[in-house]
């Protein structure tokens, strides 16, 4: 196994990232770990006022880091095109696109701005359709990183009701958003073969903030073991942004037994998430939701 660690990052001097959802948690530590080691990071964020904040303590811990904010609602596809619009007009490339942001277990079902179910709109639609706008700006030898779940092993998709109209479940919803998040990463490195960009995804395993409780005292006690902080739950992006040599569409994870917390490794996706077919209809669906077509990547 792997004993990868951030301080392995190579020298990332000229090297441009974009992490969305990157005010707080896991995105937070990517944006630390890629500007220690000399990024350009665009700290994205849904709202303003957080992400300043986020901005500042980065800067707080690494006074040399080459922050900035980009504001991004995921959850709203005018505000994506804004967002990608100010991206390509004030920066000439993208090395890294690293699409982290989410919801997680909506008790209820909401829409997003366009109506989508939420956890399928922000954690697919949203990042589909940043990522085509994106693809310009992306050379060879860049990465975009999407992450995923351990969620996306429960179910298949459900492309009967894929904004879960008629039955909602938080848990199969989002389950459901992190398997479109796997097969749009290997459908997308289908696409992207001999453009020199590669598209990998992630999964944080059990991470959560410290001292953050799951509300049961038992199950407190029962995960205590095989849960990790958010900055360990960074690896595995941090791993699939930068390591050099992965194969595209590979998988990075935790490496203990339950694929939970410590090392990063490459692992299998689920089999629901391999099957070419299968991509090709989630990238027609979110073609037609989106209204985004994808331009070829720089060559």
């Amino acid at each position: 196994m792997t004993s990868w660690r951030p301080a392995d990052l190579p020298d990332l001097t000229g090297k441009t990232a974009l992490v969305t959802g990157a005010n707080s948690g896991i995105g937070l530590h990517a944006v630390l770990g890629l500007a220690e080691h000399g990024a350009h990071v665009l700290l994205a964020a849904r709202n303003p006022e957080r992400g300043e904040k986020a901005v500042a303590a980065v800067r707080k811990q690494l006074p040399a880091a080459k922050v900035e904010l980009v504001h991004l609602d995921l959850a709203d596809l005018t505000a994506v095109r804004e967002a990608a619009k100010t991206v390509l007009a004030e920066h000439e490339h993208l090395d890294l696109l690293i699409n982290n942001a989410g919801e997680k277990m909506v008790t209820e079902r909401r829409t997003t701005r366009d109506g989508f179910e939420a956890q399928f709109g922000t954690n697919h639609l949203g990042h589909f359709a940043l990522t085509g706008l994106l693809l310009p700006a992306l050379r060879p030898g860049a990465r975009v990183v999407n992450i995923t779940s351990l969620a996306h092993k429960f179910a298949p998709f459900d492309f009967a009701d894929p904004q879960h109209e008629r039955r909602y479940s938080p848990s199969k919803s989002y389950g459901n958003s992190k398997l479109a998040n796997m097969i749009f990463t290997l459908e997308l490195d289908r696409r992207l073969a001999g453009t020199g960009v590669a598209s990998m995804a992630a999964h944080p395993g059990f991470a959560l903030e410290p001292g953050q409780s799951l509300g049961n005292p038992a199950l407190d006690l029962l995960i205590a073991p095989i849960k990790q902080d958010m900055a360990g739950g960074a690896m595995p992006t941090l791993y699939a942004a930068t390591v050099p040599n992965l194969p595209g569409g590979s998988l990075i994870g935790p490496g203990n037994l339950f694929r939970t917390k410590g090392f990063p490794r490459p692992e299998k996706p689920s089999a629901k998430a391999t099957d070419p077919q299968v991509g090709r209809r989630l990238w027609e669906l979110s073609e037609e939701l989106t209204d985004v077509r994808y331009l070829s990547a720089t060559s």
